[in-house]
């Protein structure tokens, strides 16, 4: 059996950034710090945090008086910010900037006149913090069909954003369904995907032409892992999402000659590395060995308060 790791996996500068926030935070503040929902989705991110001293909350009323909290990856409503800033919490913001620009996006079109339509999936952090930063009512779908379930007029001037988790193949079928529909549309320009997304499902499917299975390492509940597997089935290849190597089934692997392994945004390495290590208590002679792929320069800038 050999091993082929997908280029690029893991963690994107986003979760890198957001890590570090609370990593940081709690060497310069200490013991603890409240981050509200979990900072990043993925279970071992978060207990290696608690480890640390970072308690977990969903609402603010849970974060006592006085206490550093910090804004997970995904973003928070208006509402959020404007509870933490009347509390006087010091507020750490962890949001990804390619999160908070689709915010700025989405402020900008409803400020120029335009009705808002978001992409996206109902229920997810991102969504629900971008539905609740613009301060104007947004549409969302997620399929062709909510399209044409929209009651905006055909000529009223609309505007959309997409879950940054979402890639260029993910919302192309909805967005030509929303130019389609509408007279007066705008929106972003495709370098304003997020590039991570973009480069891990394409190396998926890089992958894809040469494994016999794929296996994705990462959490049940990220967006983007989920995708992961989803595109590795539409390519035909049998595809499996694990959180670590106790979840390996052998049955997957038995017979086949190239596993493809990749991880998502918020999957650290130490995580493939164990799958590997499972990989190879069922063959102790697998090969590893890495594809070409795009490799990722993109570091973003830590808050100024945890600077130098």
């Amino acid at each position: 059996m050999r091993v082929v790791l997908a280029q690029p996996r893991g963690f994107c500068a986003g979760v890198v950034r957001a890590i570090d926030i609370v990593e940081r935070a709690l060497e310069k503040y200490g013991q603890p710090v409240y981050v509200r929902h979990e900072i990043v989705h993925n279970r071992h991110v978060v207990e290696t945090l608690k480890s640390k001293g970072a308690r977990f909350v969903e609402e603010l009323d849970e974060v006592p008086d006085g206490a550093v909290t910090v804004f997970s990856a995904h973003g928070v409503a208006q509402t959020i910010v404007q509870e933490a800033s009347a509390r006087g919490l010091p507020v750490l913001d962890a949001t990804c900037p390619l999160v908070s620009k689709v915010h700025s996006q989405g402020k900008r079109y409803v400020g120029s006149g335009r009705t808002l339509i978001l992409i996206g999936h109902a229920g997810h952090p991102e969504v629900e913090g971008t539905m609740g930063q613009v301060g104007a009512p947004v549409h969302l779908v997620q399929s062709e069909k909510d399209v044409e379930d929209l009651t905006i007029p055909n000529q009223t001037p609309v505007a959309y954003v997409t879950q940054t988790t979402l890639s260029i193949d993910d919302t192309r079928s909805i967005i030509a369904a929303l130019n389609k529909r509408f007279t007066n549309i705008v929106g972003p320009d495709i370098t304003d995907i997020c590039y991570a997304t973009q480069n891990r499902q394409t190396a998926v499917r890089e992958l894809c032409r040469i494994a016999d299975v794929i296996i994705v390492v990462g959490a049940k509940n990220s967006s983007n892992s989920n995708r992961l597997r989803e595109i590795g089935i539409e390519e035909g290849v049998p595809s499996y999402l694990i959180a670590d190597g106790s979840e390996l089934d052998p049955a997957w692997v038995a017979g086949k000659t190239t596993v493809g392994l990749t991880a998502g945004a918020s999957a650290p390495e130490a995580l493939v590395e164990n799958v590997i290590a499972a990989l190879r208590s069922i063959d102790s002679e697998v090969g590893v060995s890495q594809m070409n792929g795009k490799k990722e320069h993109i570091e973003f800038r830590l808050p100024v308060e945890l600077r130098g």
